[in-house]
């Protein structure tokens, strides 16, 4: 798998940003002014966009990770990632502030309702006992999520929904750092 630089990683979403504006530049290089009617008006619509934008620039720099080494405490490719190692990386590329810990990070964002059908690429998804959280990983959409696995030894994707077996945490909740209220229809995110 060959190893992108940093600069190839903020490429990524500089263009998953030039994406979100791109229509409108084109529409303003043309010449053209589109407002839409007031009765009609969207005014989160652009926000919905981005939030999406943003979900898929989380999955597309952790799926760059797959691979990396488990390291307790790791919180680098070089290095090597723990579970929020993992997830605080990433978020520190797209300049989100997040706590360093699983669970302190399963308190940020919006709580989504342990409901596979709800989620939506880049949600974070937590797992421990109890009350108690003690893993994380990102959401990829069909089923699956992105994590630091201890077990495996390395960044995997694997099943959300998983059989009960020794040393797999329980799936406890869903957090959302791209808030979006409008893109929860199935036809607004096909992908889910």
């Amino acid at each position: 798998m060959p190893r992108r630089s940093h600069r190839s990683v903020t490429a990524v979403a500089i263009v998953a940003a030039a994406l979100v504006a791109g229509p409108a530049t084109l529409r303003a290089q043309d010449g053209v002014r589109t407002t839409p009617p007031v009765e009609q008006s969207k005014p989160f619509a652009s926000f919905s966009h981005s939030a999406l934008t943003l979900g898929d620039s989380i999955v597309a720099l952790a799926r760059e990770q797959l691979g990396r080494r488990y390291v307790f405490g790791g919180s680098s490719p070089r290095r090597g990632f723990d579970c929020s190692g993992l997830v605080k990386y990433i978020a520190t590329i797209l300049h989100i502030d997040i706590p360093r810990t699983a669970r302190m990070q399963a308190r940020i964002g919006e709580a989504v309702a342990k409901d596979t059908s709800q989620l939506m690429p880049g949600d974070l998804v937590t797992f421990g006992r109890g009350s108690s959280i003690s893993h994380i990983g990102i959401y990829v959409g069909n089923g699956r999520f992105i994590h630091a696995s201890t077990k495996a030894g390395r960044v995997i994707e694997t099943a959300l929904l998983r059989a009960p077996a020794r040393g797999i945490k329980p799936w406890q909740g869903v957090r959302r750092l791209a808030f979006d209220d409008a893109a929860t229809s199935d036809d607004a995110y096909p992908y889910r």
